[in-house]
């Protein structure tokens, strides 16, 4: 019957939208690259030792514990308390484990093996009892505080100690990274017990789904407070994204915020990483053998020799995380490197005056420093570039002062060169370096080795080319292109006007290479100047190579660099670079950027359903379909100008203060422009995806009370149609006041589960009746027809209450499916908190605090009436007109106020529902 009342436009639009959907998910969860992350493995056994914390500290946090990691004789010693190490805790996130740490713990104890234990890093991890705290947001203050004290117990596990640490660092996974920085709005915690944060993956900007205000609220004390106190801050802070594999949190959340005044906090997806240069998901974020790697080498960096603990110095800390994570030179880190090295006296000092050199060093026996004059080349050319595959972190290319053949001492110019997976590179602007005479290329003496060094003086015109991407709106069908004509070995592609999230292209590299005789290696590296997200891709040559390009943050208004392709490329190919929109990643980049918002949505679109069937049935006495008003009303026009409007009216400082005077929340559009992510189309496309989810969820919920009676019809055949329609079930008040006992005593969210399975029973018994009344009707039609007749005549309505004839009885069901639909929507959003009290069952029987209770009491008598409301009751009510009009502005606030803060969606829905049931009584 549902589809029936769709025309076959209607149905191939939704069709059709299902596809788009599809597409963009297909894009989010499956369109990036493999796993290139190596799993990292324990050497020896892990232990966890669990420590003793005070008993009153173990009272008030039951369920929460502390643990200090060991393998083998390490785990061993550790027993024995105290320790002498240097302290760092490690803090899971959303479900996540303690065991977690074993991975870094492991990595940086076979680091300390290697240096005979000179100095080695204690590894505590903190059991949260995997709390779903990114669905519940009411323990997270309850975790913070925990934290504290584990700070406080764990440097009292040093006293006594020669070099006994006063601070720890922090490396916090996911939420756990958020909890850390929520730290430093305690009243009485000290700043000084943190000496270093490390964040994998935590959504810092907001929160993945904003499911009740405990977390929105405690994402504006942790930000607000970081902000405001921006120049008192000096804890060094690093916040590590796991780039487009991580469909759990986008990398875009994970920036920190970018204060000029706050220089002590950097941001990085790992794809940008040096030494490491993969995407990771959210878990393998804290196992990816690569990343870990790279962050215990700066731990041991940043180890200070006289207090054998973490620097406290924020420059060397900012320096050594700059050094691994941001740009590496292909060096050891130095605080204070040398700029002027002596070059050793060797008699092989060859000069080269050619513009374009290629050396092959194998089985050198003797060091060859080879000298390029700058005189001439100056004149012609405005930039130098080396690079070479002997990735060793010795010092390789100098400048000298005033030499003619040879020189004692030169400026050691390695420590601007560049590490990438196969090459080091350099590039130099000539006129940044007046005083310089000669480039010298050190090639050491190597055995049974082989490497290339290459050289080569360049014109910048001649290897930057602009590119502008194509318009968002040509779907793929038209391209741009460019060859690269010269030999060159290295090329700046500048992506112009690509500055937008929205914004997807592919890019395909073709390159055809003559007289090739081994293989050889390109890298096409993808440089955003406004935001470390660099991704790199290794081609063999020749070969067909595509490459994505998206953002994870747009960039900023007042920003005005262009995104550059970079080419590493060989001399012996030539390349032509593509690039063209690509649909089915923008849909991506709309799912992943928006896809939370999509419940606001659907509920928007099914509001405006309901107030369609509410009017229907003031209006013509009778209820239409679900399908139907939804084609009919559930339409962009009426929402969204709307929001738009009201967005232009907050511009006026008139309106701002009226707004203010009421007590209004902020726009989510305009927190939506604050984090540039306003975009017209957007809203439209979310529109509809809502609308067609709207319909496929009404379709499910309509078979399923259709399959549901039809089951009941089986097992126990039900009575006939309601006799009264005017006086309430007799123990309706029993059954409202039990729930809502079980919503204060246990579970608000329970309680309505509860209320929504009770409305859903009182469905599927309405319908199996509606379907015993039709069989019986076509098994004795005259019979029935009698009996409908009877039905439907009222001679003294007071001493005979009305009976429910079959098509009334019908009309009801088509408003019960569509509130039922609705309803459903509401317990959605109210699961996870439910998901969070049913795992914590074991530690306490009531949920403190409880998002969902206050709801929970309005909500629950409202279901219990409308469960036995019938259309036919109060379709003569004066209050049924005012009831269908509040859809259409509630629909609007559900966009204006719930698209980004979805725990504000349910009280948009109560509201016409609790006027329904009062439709009853006026």
């Amino acid at each position: 019957m549902f589809l029936h009342s769709v025309n076959l436009g209607n149905l191939a639009f939704y069709a059709f939208m299902v596809g788009m959907a599809t597409l963009g998910l297909w894009d989010v969860f499956f369109g990036f690259e493999e796993n290139k992350c190596s799993m990292s493995y324990m050497f020896e056994y892990p232990e966890f030792q669990k420590i003793e914390l005070p008993k009153k500290l173990a009272k008030r946090y039951p369920s929460y514990e502390l643990y200090l990691y060991g393998e083998g004789s390490y785990a061993e010693e550790h027993k024995i308390l105290p320790l002498s190490g240097i302290p760092v805790l490690f803090l899971p996130g959303n479900a996540g484990s303690y065991k977690q740490v074993r991975s870094i713990g492991s990595i940086a104890l076979r680091k300390a093996e290697d240096i005979d234990f000179k100095y080695h890093f204690d590894f505590f991890s903190v059991n949260f009892n995997e709390e779903l705290v990114a669905l519940y947001g009411g323990s997270l203050q309850k975790q913070t505080k925990f934290v504290h004290e584990c700070i406080k117990a764990i440097l009292k596990l040093y006293k006594g100690q020669e070099f006994a640490p006063k601070s720890v660092a922090i490396i916090g996974h996911s939420m756990g990274g958020l909890v850390a920085r929520a730290l430093l709005t305690l009243k009485n915690f000290k700043q000084d017990l943190l000496n270093l944060l490390i964040t994998q993956a935590t959504p810092h900007v907001a929160p993945v789904m904003p499911l009740d205000r405990f977390i929105t609220d405690f994402y504006m004390t942790v930000n607000n407070y970081w902000i405001l106190n921006a120049r008192h801050i000096n804890l060094t802070t690093l916040s590590v994204a796991g780039g487009f594999r991580d469909y759990q949190v986008r990398s875009g959340l994970t920036f920190l915020p970018k204060l000029s005044h706050h220089t002590s906090a950097l941001s990085v997806v790992s794809s940008a990483v040096p030494k490491t240069w993969v995407s990771t998901d959210h878990l393998s974020i804290v196992w990816c053998k690569q990343l870990q790697l790279t962050t215990i080498r700066a731990f041991f960096d940043l180890i200070d020799a006289d207090t054998k603990q973490i620097t406290q110095n924020p420059k060397k800390k900012l320096s050594v995380l700059n050094h691994h994570f941001i740009r590496h030179p292909a060096k050891h880190f130095e605080e204070k490197p040398a700029i002027i090295s002596d070059l050793t006296v060797t008699p092989l000092w060859v000069p080269v005056k050619v513009s374009k050199w290629t050396y092959v060093a194998y089985n050198e026996s003797d060091k060859i420093y080879f000298t390029f004059p700058l005189a001439n080349h100056r004149k012609i050319y405005t930039h130098a570039y080396c690079q070479s595959t002997m990735l060793d972190t010795n010092s390789w290319i100098f400048g000298c002062i005033n030499s003619t053949s040879m020189c004692q001492q030169g400026v050691d110019l390695s420590w601007k060169a560049e590490l990438l997976p196969t090459i080091k590179s350099l590039t130099l602007r000539l006129q940044d370096y007046p005083s310089l005479s000669h480039l010298v290329v050190y090639v050491p003496s190597i055995h049974g080795s082989k490497f290339v060094v290459d050289c080569e003086f360049f014109k910048r015109e001649t290897r930057s080319i602009q590119l502008p991407v194509t318009h968002l709106f040509s779907f793929g069908l038209s391209s741009r292109k460019v060859k690269l004509n010269t030999s060159g070995l290295f090329y700046n592609i500048e992506l112009l006007n690509f500055g937008q999230i929205y914004q997807a292209f592919q890019v395909n590299i073709d390159s055809k290479c003559s007289g090739v005789k081994e293989e050889i290696t390109s890298i096409y590296k993808l440089h955003i100047p406004w935001s470390y997200e660099d991704s790199l891709t290794i081609a063999q040559v020749p070969s067909s190579t595509e490459i994505s390009l998206k953002l994870h943050v747009a960039q900023p208004d007042n920003d005005s660099h262009v995104a550059l392709l970079k080419m590493y490329t060989s001399s012996d190919c030539q390349y032509e670079v593509t690039i063209k929109t690509s649909f089915p990643q923008i849909l991506g980049q709309v799912v992943r950027f928006h896809g939370g918002a999509l419940p606001a949505y659907v509920v928007s679109s099914i509001l405006l359903a309901y107030g369609g069937q509410l009017y229907s049935l003031f209006s013509a006495g009778h209820c239409l379909e679900y399908a139907t008003m939804l084609d009919k009303e559930a339409k962009p026009y009426k929402v969204d100008p709307f929001v738009i409007m009201i967005k232009f009216l907050l511009g006026y400082k008139w309106f701002k203060e009226i707004w203010d005077v009421l007590l209004l929340p902020e726009l989510d559009v305009i927190v939506l422009t604050s984090q540039s992510m306003c975009f017209p189309l957007v809203s439209l496309i979310l529109f509809l995806f809502g609308t067609c989810t709207a319909y496929w969820g009404g379709l499910l919920s309509s078979t399923a009370v259709r399959l549901l009676s039809s089951l009941w019809l089986a097992l126990k055949r039900p009575s006939e149609l309601p006799k009264d329609i005017k006086m309430l079930s007799p123990d309706l008040p029993l059954l409202t006041v039990v729930l809502i006992i079980i919503s204060w005593a246990t579970c608000g969210a329970f309680a309505i589960l509860l209320t929504y399975l009770y409305y859903v029973f009182k469905i599927v018994h309405l319908q199996a009746s509606v379907t015993n009344f039709k069989n019986s009707q076509t098994v004795n039609p005259k019979h029935s027809r009698r009996s409908d007749k009877r039905c439907s005549q009222h001679k003294d309505a007071a001493a005979h209450p009305p009976r429910l004839s079959a098509s009334e009885a019908e009309d009801s069901l088509r408003m019960h499916t569509t509130v039922a639909t609705l309803l459903a929507w509401v317990v959605l959003l109210c699961v996870p908190s439910l998901i969070y009290w049913f795992k914590n069952l074991r530690y306490y029987f009531k949920l403190n605090p409880d998002p969902c209770k206050p709801l929970a009491f309005i909500l629950i008598p409202t279901m219990a009436i409308l469960g036995n409301t019938y259309n036919v009751s109060i379709k003569s009510s004066k209050l049924l007109k005012t009831t269908s009009q509040f859809p259409l502005p509630l629909a609007i606030g559900v966009i204006a106020f719930g698209s980004t803060h979805l725990y504000r969606v349910p009280c948009f829905v109560f509201i016409p529902l609790a006027l329904h049931a009062l439709c009853n009584f006026m």
